[in-house]
């Protein structure tokens, strides 16, 4: 009889266990795709690269002073509109992708000097203004699409949607 009973107990617990992965699967499945007003593009797309960003690329790997040595950092601050206030001296220039089909408000590409495909990035929401404090957002960091000296950057405000946030930038070396 006690047999019976751990057989029992044994088809009811997976039963109960199948019943709650489908149901978490109905749940999951029923989620809406996106949130209202937020573009449709994933969290890892970047912007095509443009002939004129690939020969800016180009020409500032010519232009190289060294690279910082081992050790050093690399930095830039960058306004929420795309402006380099601050930087080191390997840092070429920064901007902010314009919005528009494929590219989300909050995209950014900061060019350097040399290879930077290798490095480790880190990038805070920060500002260099008198009174010092940022507006609240995330901010990420990669390296940008076929261009090995250039950080590709993408900030959202505090609840994740896209929105052009100031950053400062370094890329350790």
């Amino acid at each position: 009889m006690a047999t019976f009973f751990k057989r029992k107990a044994t088809v009811v617990a997976l039963a109960a266990l199948a019943l709650t992965v489908a149901g978490g699967g109905i749940a999951v499945a029923a989620q809406p795709e996106s949130k209202a007003g937020q573009p449709t593009q994933s969290a890892g797309q970047q912007p095509a690269v443009s002939p004129a960003e690939r020969q800016a690329a180009r020409s500032a790997m010519r232009a190289t002073l060294a690279p910082p040595a081992p050790g050093q950092v690399a930095w830039a601050v960058v306004s929420s509109t795309g402006v380099l206030l601050q930087h080191s001296g390997n840092v070429v220039s920064a901007f902010r992708f314009p919005p528009g089909p494929g590219v989300s408000p909050g995209q950014f590409q900061v060019l350097l000097d040399y290879d930077v495909s290798q490095k480790a990035y880190v990038a805070t929401v920060g500002t260099n203004d008198s009174a010092n404090v940022p507006p609240a957002g995330e901010v990420s960091v990669a390296p940008r699409l076929l261009t090995p000296n250039a950080v590709f950057v993408q900030t959202r405000n505090s609840v994740g949607i896209f929105s052009p946030r100031p950053f400062h930038l370094v890329v350790t070396n």
